[in-house]
């Protein structure tokens, strides 16, 4: 299992689950009492949690070998390479939801977790001075900040969500206003026998020879003129009664929809995760830390790289893909065992196979600049020869390789998933890395040196 100091946290002890089943709980009450409105107006099936589509998962025996797109590489240019030993965040003491890259001075700007290794202090506030004054988890005192989005697993969802569902399913049953809709039905059904069987009665009285004089029958008329006024204001009663109903609902609509905005404003103004599982937006669920991440430099294929320069900011992958489109988005996920292919789905692997992250992030830079407008410009990818565009230099490529211990079950039952922007619905073509280059000259230095020569090294 993952390497985790804190114990499986169940749904009732999650905060932003909480607000989720009390909005769940206010939209049942409304049910009882007027129309279904919330319990179908919602995501049926994800009241109390928010899973991947099952169509983000795939068997890694599906996805063709020799797909891994760094693979072109391996062949090339220096075979040195440098590790550096960070650690894992294991107890997860190192989280939030900020990108100072990305999203700098905004707290919660990245509206999903993150975990850290390298630089303890990194934060949405972090600059190259405070990140220099930090400490650090890496073995051999390199500064850098390494983060990626945390994975989480939830074998509760299915199972709650059902239960919850079926149960207001059945407490929906004979309480909406369809009840009200087939008594109307009846009632006018009763009037129009109860007319038409006046009518029947008077023609009979008068083919049997009955002699009502003008008084009988200006009585009759009156009387059916008093049953239709009873029968009209009988009517008005009812719609009355619909109208003010459907005024009810909306009232309590917009009284929940107005809880929920007040919800989600008091999550942005504090700023960061909520409750034991640190959930923030529709990320829920636990969390379950790699059980080892390797921060790895090679040479991506160049014959020869020069030093980053301090500062350097790289982006790997897409946050925001579906809004941006696939330019970016690489695909990141295998099995151990299976490097020889990468796929854009969540791989379900085989027994004695454990779920692994790969993130090989752009290495030439453009000799100038530590950071761009779009935080990708001032460094890109090499091509398949390792060469890089006129102007650039190749840097050592950073490949983060990063594996989970994730249960069988939770793969078989499509229960993981990497947390997201809430628009990527936890699309696994989301997944990302960031790094920002704070090693001093001399770990630089040896690290270059290591990648040119072709030694393996690790600190």
């Amino acid at each position: 299992m993952a390497r985790n100091s804190r114990s499986p946290v169940t749904g009732k002890h999650r905060v932003a689950r909480r607000t989720k089943i009390a909005m769940g709980a206010i939209g049942l009450a409304i049910a009882v009492g007027a129309l279904a409105v919330a319990v179908t107006a919602g995501r049926t099936g994800e009241a109390s949690a928010d899973p991947a589509d099952p169509s983000f998962y795939i068997d890694i025996n599906k996805v063709p070998a020799g797909s891994n797109v760094n693979a072109a590489l391996k062949g090339k240019g220096a075979k040195g390479s440098f590790t550096v030993d960070c650690g894992t965040n294991a107890d997860g003491s190192h989280h939030n939801p900020d990108n100072f890259i990305a999203q700098p001075g905004i707290k919660n700007g990245a509206q999903h977790l993150h975990d850290y290794v390298g630089n303890v202090t990194t934060d949405a506030d972090s600059s190259l001075k405070s990140l220099l004054a930090g400490g650090t988890t890496c073995k051999n005192g390199d500064k850098s900040a390494y983060f990626w989005p945390v994975i989480r697993i939830d074998r509760e969802d299915n199972a709650t969500n059902q239960s919850k569902n079926q149960k207001a399913k059945q407490e929906q049953q004979g309480k909406t206003g369809d009840v009200q809709q087939d008594k109307s039905q009846q009632d006018a059904k009763d009037a129009q026998e109860q007319r038409q069987g006046g009518g029947q009665a008077g023609r009979g009285a008068r083919q049997q020879g009955d002699q009502n004089d003008g008084q009988q029958q200006d009585r009759q008329r009156r009387q059916q003129n008093n049953q239709q006024q009873d029968q009209n204001q009988q009517d008005q009663n009812q719609q009355n009664q619909q109208d003010q109903n459907q005024q009810q609902d909306k009232n309590q609509q917009d009284q929940n929809k107005n809880q929920q905005n007040q919800n989600q404003a008091q999550q942005e103004e504090l700023g960061g995760p909520q409750g034991a599982n640190e959930e923030v937006g529709d990320n829920d669920g636990e969390i379950i830390e790699p059980e080892s991440a390797t921060l790895k430099f090679i040479g991506g294929g160049a014959r020869n790289v020069v030093a980053m320069p301090l500062g350097l900011k790289i982006l790997y992958g897409d946050a925001k893909q579906s809004t941006n489109g696939p330019k970016n988005a690489r695909p990141s996920w295998t099995c151990t065992g299976f490097e020889d292919r990468l796929t854009d789905k969540y791989p379900i692997c085989p027994q004695g196979s454990k779920v692994e992250r790969i993130h090989a992030f752009p290495n030439c830079w453009d000799g100038k600049n530590t950071d761009s407008a779009d935080h990708r410009s001032h460094i890109v990818f090499a091509d398949q020869q390792g060469k890089c565009p006129q102007g650039f230099k190749n840097v050592p490529q950073l490949q983060v390789t990063l594996v989970y211990n994730v249960p069988q079950d939770v793969q078989q039952n499509k229960q993981y998933k990497v947390d997201a922007f809430a628009q990527e619905e936890h699309n696994p073509k989301s997944d990302h890395d960031d790094f920002a280059n704070v090693m001093s000259k001399q770990i630089m230095g040896r690290l270059v040196n290591c990648i040119n020569s072709g030694k393996v090294c690790a600190e």
